[in-house]
This record gives C-alpha cells, sequence and structure tokens, in this order.
C-alpha cells in the first residue's frame, strides 16, 4: 500500500552548477511512502507525514546554498563559525562564499539536480516519518511555466528569517504590461537577462577585486544569523539601491521600462505561487 502527499513544500534554493555558476531553484517538494497498515487502516496518519516533513524541509535545505561536495575544484574550509566556499567560476574568475553553516546545505554528490536532491532527501527524511514505513520516495518539481521566467539568487539582511542567508534563490515567472497588453517579448527579454543572476544591493557592495583579469563584485553584510559575504564575476550580478525583496524588485523592473504616456504593470514572481505587483502610470 502507498500513501502520496503532493505539494507538500515549496523549496526555494540556490545551488552551485559547473556550467552556470549559482542557480536560484525552486521545487515543489511530494512525497510517497510505501509501508502496512496499521490498527487503524492506517500507514501514517497525513498531519504528522505533512508536518513532520514540511519542518525537516524548512530546517534543513529551504532558504540555503546547496552545494555538491564532490564537484571537481570545490573547496570548504570553516573559520570559527564561519563556513566558506570556494570553486572556479564557469565566466572566470571565482566564486566564493562565506556565512554561518545554517546558511549551506552540503549533499555528497557532483551535480546538484531534481533526482539528486531527491535521493538525499530520502535518505535523510525517513527517520522524520513514524510508522511502518518501507519506502519512502521523494519526488521534486519545477512549476510548470508557460512564459518567461528567470533563476535568480540574493539575500535579505534585514529580514529577521532565513531570507537573510546571503546566496538563496528562486525560479520566478515575470509577466509584463504596458496599456493594459502583455508583452511577451519584453518578459523574454528581461528573463534572458536575468538568467542565473544574483541581484544585489548597491550597498552591500563592498568593493569589486579583479581576479584572475575578470572584474568581481564582493557584497558583504551582517544579519541576525551573522556575517555574511559573496564575490562571484560581476557579470553575473545585477545591482539595484534598493533591498532585494520581491517588491523592490518589481518596482525596479516597473521603473526601468516606464515610458513617458503610456502605463506599466509588473508583476515578479517569487517561486512558486506568490510575488509582487506594481504599477506606474
Amino acid at each position: 500500500m502507498k500513501l502520496f502527499v503532493e505539494n507538500l513544500s515549496n523549496v526555494d534554493v540556490s545551488y552551485l552548477d559547473a556550467k552556470r555558476g549559482l542557480v536560484g531553484e525552486s521545487w515543489l517538494a511530494g512525497l510517497v511512502l510505501t509501508g502496512n497498515l496499521d490498527n487503524q487502516s492506517m500507514i501514517c496518519d497525513f498531519g504528522i507525514v505533512k508536518r513532520n516533513a514540511k519542518a525537516w524541509l524548512d530546517e534543513h535545505i529551504d532558504h540555503r546554498l546547496v552545494v555538491p561536495t564532490q564537484m571537481q575544484g570545490l573547496h570548504i574550509s570553516k573559520h570559527a563559525s564561519l563556513l566558506t566556499i570556494k570553486f572556479p567560476h564557469p565566466l572566470g574568475g571565482e566564486f566564493v562564499c562565506s556565512a554561518p553553516e545554517q546558511a549551506f546545505c552540503l549533499i555528497d554528490t557532483d551535480t546538484i539536480n531534481e533526482t539528486t536532491v531527491a535521493t538525499w532527501l530520502e535518505q535523510k527524511l525517513s527517520d522524520s516519518i513514524p510508522g511502518d514505513i518501507e519506502k519512502l520516495n521523494v519526488k521534486l518539481d519545477c512549476e510548470l511555466m508557460g512564459g518567461a521566467y528567470y533563476h535568480y539568487s540574493h539575500g535579505l539582511k534585514k529580514h529577521d528569517g532565513n531570507c537573510q542567508r546571503i546566496a538563496h534563490g528562486h525560479r520566478s515567472k515575470i509577466e509584463i504590461f504596458i496599456d493594459g497588453a502583455r508583452q511577451p517579448e519584453l518578459e523574454k527579454n528581461w528573463a534572458k537577462n536575468w538568467q542565473d543572476i544574483y541581484v544585489g544591493t548597491s550597498e552591500d557592495l563592498h568593493n569589486q577585486p579583479t581576479i584572475e583579469g575578470i572584474e568581481h563584485n564582493h557584497y558583504r553584510y551582517e544579519a541576525p544569523q551573522g556575517q555574511f559575504s559573496l564575490t562571484l564575476p560581476k557579470a553575473a550580478c545585477y545591482d539595484i539601491k534598493t533591498d532585494t525583496t520581491v517588491e523592490q524588485i518589481a518596482n525596479h523592473i516597473a521603473t526601468v521600462l516606464l515610458e513617458s504616456g503610456h502605463s506599466v504593470t509588473v508583476k515578479a514572481f517569487e517561486g512558486v505561487g506568490k510575488g509582487a505587483m506594481a504599477t506606474y502610470e
């Protein structure tokens, strides 16, 4: 007998990829449990499964930088309470992220994708679910998107929760309207420019070192969870003057697209099923 839970939780992360660099991603997590019926004629109580599994995902992977520890060229070091991740960036130069350990999720693999992460989750989640469970399958799906979307990473230093972590991200749709009419070409262009982008805040940009002949952006800030810093090629970054909340992202895109005599509305998503809208007349 099998028990399934669809759309258990949205998981928003960033991960490191040898070909793409820093990638923001959003997954829909689901479970399938194989087991025997108990004296209540149940494999396990749905409420317990959903509560325990979601709590584990929220605690151990959501809003973290997922790191494939076997990726070629990756170097991990620890100093005091900070973990530092370093690897050669595909655009040249390097990627370096230093943050409290809780900002990272380390997985023993050379590649991060839905399959490798699901396999890791199956090993880790089993202990959090009570009952006579013979097998646990985890499924991670990407939202089906008919239009333009982009992968972005950011950090919100003023946030009290896990959004303060400097390298977490989302896979996000974008919808743009000019004078009430949808603009698919503008959406595609914006999504193309923001594929695998790091959206930074100008005041967090500490300096711009040149590494191996490549100009980099070095961000750093202090937040409630500790000190955070991130260095990556400037070509992989886009800075705005405000915080990088989805509200401010929508507002920024709308102001960039605003033309005299026309109204513009930008609907910017932050992962699955949530986001912000900005309208200018």
